[in-house]
């Protein structure tokens, strides 16, 4: 996900519900849930200061104007309210396992409760002693450039053979902070699906189970889960891969903080490429395949919520993810996990062991090579099934690989700089998570960390 300046229409879009026009109004509620949303989640979910979070983490999407969007904490109600200049109010509640949602038309279903833990529990990841070169390696991922924009890293653990050999965060932050995955939730869709492959409950190929799609008339009849996964469904839903004055107007944009039910809104979009001919990076693709996971769970919040726990987070040990809903239940399997660095490790360790778990096989065999296989169309950046990756032809891999990251790695990455890296030739799992407001989120620095601590780890002791 990519929503940095949406500045320039922040002036046009406050006069939205005077003018009464809907796409500005809509553009209007794409900043103001934005900012009541993510500012909930860092404050309830996380525990982080309200105030530093929006600093670093809403006001560069903002921009320049970001002083139109106010907000209000409300701590004893656990909410969260922003509005433009005295418009296009947005209220974001906290409902405990669900984490935030922002309040849309008719009211939720009452919060759920967190499933109990019914898996064995797994292990504490080991800790092996960090050597003198993984710690400099980390001083200079912590390091801040001598000016803007800042690098502001927040947490680093590697995993080498499956053992913790460096972990870092910055102030305010330790191993029991969950911490925003944005994009890289769209890893942990593709895990949950391939938990429902696994189990022979769904198929990456053929048609999806989408009873709007139904019929064989349908143009859209033809989209597969693999399409959905891989960006090449075909459908306007407009893109959410880089950044311009009309981000506020895109479709995605607007389906993940302007609208109730996310998934129907993306349901509805028309064709505009036919399936697998045309990749377009765009958020709502995975709020589609997130209705299949909740509808294939048990079709509410509460059955998907038990399914996610049971058959992942408490196989993998996750002791801090919050996968948050919408108001019918849907994940917001594009951008909204919160998890602990840690947390976000043991996700990457599933796909260096191929989706085994402690000789368990929770993922296809195979499914990890899947993901990480890139998608024809794609290449200026690299991109697989739900994962990014350097395997393959293409600017963006050839651009990570010479600045140090191995061509077999692939990774989970997320907006602002949220990243976990899988290089199984070093058999390594990196994971970086900060705020970089920068065009490449900071990625020269985290390809350079990897490569740095591939170097730590295979040389001799």
């Amino acid at each position: 996900m990519n929503i940095q300046h949406l500045h320039p229409l922040l002036l046009i879009a406050a006069a939205a519900p005077l003018a009464g026009c809907g796409a500005l109004s809509g553009a209007a509620h794409v900043a103001t849930g934005l900012t009541s949303h993510q500012l909930c989640s860092a404050t309830f979910v996380s525990g982080l200061d309200p105030q530093v979070i929006r600093r670093e983490a809403i006001d560069p999407d903002l921009g320049p104007a970001h002083f139109l969007v106010r907000h209000d904490v409300d701590r004893a109600n656990r909410a969260v309210t922003a509005s433009l200049a005295g418009f296009a109010p947005s209220r974001a509640v906290h409902r405990g396992a669900a984490g935030c949602l922002v309040l849309r038309g008719a009211a939720p279903p009452p919060p759920p409760t967190r499933p109990a833990i019914t898996a064995p529990v797994p292990p504490p990841l080991e800790t092996a002693a960090t050597s003198p070169a993984i710690e400099a390696a980390l001083d200079r991922a912590f390091a801040e450039p001598a000016r803007p924009a800042l690098r502001q890293t927040k947490a680093v653990v590697i995993l080498h053979r499956g053992r913790i050999v460096g972990e870092r965060y910055a102030a305010g932050y330790g191993v029991d902070t969950p911490i925003t995955g944005w994009s890289m939730t769209k890893s942990v869709t593709n895990a949950l699906l391939g938990v429902l492959v696994a189990q022979g409950k769904v198929s990456v190929q053929g048609p999806v189970p989408v009873a709007a799609w139904a019929a064989p008339s349908d143009p859209r009849h033809a989209i597969s889960i693999d399409n959905l996964l891989r960006m090449n469904s075909g459908l306007a839903l407009g893109q959410s891969l880089t950044a311009s004055p009309w981000s506020a107007f895109d479709p995605s944009a607007r389906i993940l903080f302007a609208e109730r039910d996310k998934a129907r809104a993306a349901v509805a979009a028309p064709l505009k490429a036919a399936p697998g001919t045309d990749w377009t990076y765009a958020d709502a693709s995975t709020l589609i395949l997130s209705r299949i996971l909740r509808d294939q769970a048990g079709g509410d919040q509460d059955a998907l919520l038990a399914f996610a726990h049971r058959d992942l987070f408490d196989r993998l040990g996750l002791e801090h993810a919050t996968l948050e809903l919408d108001a019918t239940g849907t994940p917001l399997g594009s951008t909204h996990m919160w998890a602990s660095a840690r947390d976000w490790a043991r996700l990457g360790q599933l796909y260096l062991d191929d989706g085994k778990v402690r000789g368990e096989q929770i993922l296809p065999k195979g499914w990890a090579d899947y993901s990480a296989r890139p998608t024809p169309g794609s290449e200026a950046v690299g991109y697989g099934a739900g994962f990014w990756t350097n395997r393959g032809p293409g600017e963006g891999s050839r651009r990570r690989i010479a600045w140090g990251m191995p061509a077999d790695a692939y990774m989970a990455r997320g907006h602002h700089g949220q990243y976990v890296i899988v290089v199984p030739s070093a058999r390594l799992v990196v994971v970086r998570l900060g705020t970089t407001p920068t065009p490449t989120s900071d990625m020269e620095t985290v390809a350079r960390l990897v490569g740095e601590v591939i170097a730590a780890t295979s040389a001799p002791n």
